[in-house]
């Protein structure tokens, strides 16, 4: 995997003048038929939109789709690829607001994660970051995801 653009900051200090700042995006990812039915299997979710090619074809998409919470886990997978923050003992997900799903992912999409520092603050030891993630689909002018991830990263 090669990082098309990641902000690197040397301690989590660093961020407290970025806010606003675009922080990059990370690499294309493919959502094959193969990942949703994984998905379906690790969740329980089974429903035909997501695992049933034929049904879905002729169904309101016109094919499979990806679950909405695969694409916001895929977050996590994109972050890494966004922003790395350096001088840390640890670093911490604590949570998430916002979560919006204004699109769909049809299987054989390509969908990435860019980022924008949206709030640090400094909370019981450490620095917390919020950062805007919005998942776009290539060739889409609506993002599938949009959610503000919070991080808290403990200086070393």
């Amino acid at each position: 995997m090669s990082v098309v653009a990641q902000t690197i900051f040397n301690t989590p200090f660093e961020m407290k003048d970025k806010v606003g700042q675009r922080l990059g995006e990370s690499e294309w990812l493919t959502i094959d038929q193969q990942r949703i039915d994984l998905f379906a299997e690790a969740t329980g979710d089974h429903q035909w939109i997501h695992v049933d090619p034929v049904k879905a074809k002729d169904g309101p998409f016109g094919a499979c789709i990806a679950h909405g919470y695969l694409t916001l886990s895929l977050v996590n997978y994109f972050l890494p690829q966004i922003i790395d923050v350096q001088g840390i003992s640890m670093g911490v997900n604590y949570g998430c607001e916002g979560i919006r799903f204004p699109n769909t992912v049809k299987v054989g999409a390509r969908i990435r994660g860019v980022g924008e520092l949206v709030a640090i603050e400094e909370v019981k030891g450490a620095i917390q970051s919020t950062v805007k993630v919005t998942v776009e689909i290539e060739g889409e002018d609506r993002p599938a995801c949009v959610i503000n991830t919070i991080s808290r990263y403990f200086p070393a």
